[in-house]
């Protein structure tokens, strides 16, 4: 799950980080009122959307103007001004797509007086199964860029979990940013506070970019980004709270009720599979004889006819779905559980595009049995391959 910025930045001020202050605006006419309690002379507007990039972004409306999601005002009145203009407008960033993402929320913050940028993470090592710090002189910039441009500059280490973080790591920060003296100590004081909250939060990452040093010797986490582990959201009621739906695709969180494992993507043909290994297969396949799959959908090894029917109500609910493949190994799963759940989801949202069944393992001849004598148009396959050569076809052919 992943939060705004101005609340990871709550977070962190609980957790003792340096961030500058600020006051999120939920109404363009909360502007003025937010900028007056704040120190001035100058305030920073931001954009708050779940996406990266903002501040290089580009808003769709022309009457928002072109300085991008994230802008520096120098009077009141000109905070008002970026407010009234950015409410509402789409921001289209190099993460949301051309769709960009309606922005409904701002942040305005002290502004800060910087002297220099850094670039600061902590994320989850899956080889190693460690919390990582990823640390960069290059802050400000896309981290991807970096890493492919000039990888010598990004330095990242592990957390051993017996010991938890070490005197040490923060030292190699530090040494990492070129930080010496109070800087350094400042950088040693952050990376705890840092851990623990990526720890004691469940944290999945935690981004800081830019981190910055200001003119006046203090470290200051400028910006932050934080996800969180689903599975893990049960014991932080406060963090759930923080959910925002509307930046979340309508089809996820109506899978999400069903406990159904669903990812919207951008292709067309439906997927609904049992098992993350085999639906990563199948749309793998799928993109082999050229179509692209329009979601990753796990309906998992216990899934009931409701479940299943639920599923395909999802798929057909998208608009880009040209053709859907069901691909069933029947191993907890039963085929006949499938079939039972296809049949009603047809005849409840009726179909309108080709469908490709391929079933295999339990109770496979008593599902095909089913499909078959339902007298719907479903086009039966033997196996993977026949599956997605199939239903590739029959959306180029329609």
């Amino acid at each position: 799950m992943n939060i705004h910025e101005y609340q990871a930045k709550a977070i962190l001020r609980d957790f003792g980080a340096p961030v500058a202050q600020g006051f999120p605006v939920l109404k363009a006419e909360e502007a003025v009122a937010a900028a007056k309690k704040l120190p001035g002379p100058v305030y920073v507007v931001k954009a708050q959307i779940h996406a990266g990039g903002r501040g290089k972004g580009k808003f769709k409306e022309a009457s928002a103007g072109d300085k991008g999601g994230v802008r520096i005002a120098k009077s009141i009145e000109e905070a008002e001004t970026y407010a009234q203009q950015m409410f509402g407008a789409t921001l289209v960033t190099q993460q949301t797509g051309d769709a960009g993402k309606q922005v409904n929320r701002l942040y305005i913050e002290d502004g800060a007086d910087i002297d220099k940028e850094f670039y600061l993470s902590m994320l989850i090592d899956r080889a190693t199964s460690r919390i990582s710090f990823v640390v960069s002189t290059e802050g400000g910039m896309d981290i991807e860029k970096v890493a492919h441009d000039t990888p010598e500059k990004i330095v990242t280490f592990s957390v051993d979990p017996a010991t938890g973080l070490l005197p040490h790591h923060g030292r190699r920060i530090a040494d990492t940013l070129g930080l010496t003296g109070d800087l350094a100590k400042q950088a040693g004081d952050l990376a705890q506070k840092l851990y623990k909250a990526f720890t004691e939060k469940d944290m999945e990452l935690l981004e800081v970019n830019p981190l910055i040093t200001t003119k006046d010797g203090k470290l200051r986490c400028l910006d932050a980004k934080m996800a969180f582990e689903g599975n893990s959201l049960y014991r932080h009621p406060d963090i759930f709270e923080l959910r925002d739906i509307t930046e979340e695709d309508e089809k996820e969180i109506e899978a999400s009720k069903h406990d159904l494992a669903y990812i919207s993507l951008d292709g067309n043909i439906g997927c609904m599979v049992n098992g993350a290994g085999l639906a990563m297969a199948t749309m793998d396949i799928i993109k082999l004889y050229g179509a692209f799959p329009a979601n990753f959908l796990d309906v998992g090894g216990g899934a009931t006819t409701e479940k299943v029917t639920a599923a395909f109500k999802i798929i057909t609910a998208d608009p880009n779905v040209k053709g859907i493949l069901v691909n069933i190994f029947g191993g907890i799963m039963r085929c006949d559980t499938i079939a039972e759940g296809v049949i009603a989801a047809v005849k409840e949202v009726g179909l309108k595009v080709p469908l490709v069944v391929r079933l295999e393992g339990t109770n496979v001849d008593l599902g095909k049995k089913i499909i078959s004598q339902s007298g719907l148009n479903v086009i039966s396959a033997d196996d993977l391959d026949d599956a997605a050569q199939k239903i590739v076809g029959a959306i180029k052919a329609a």
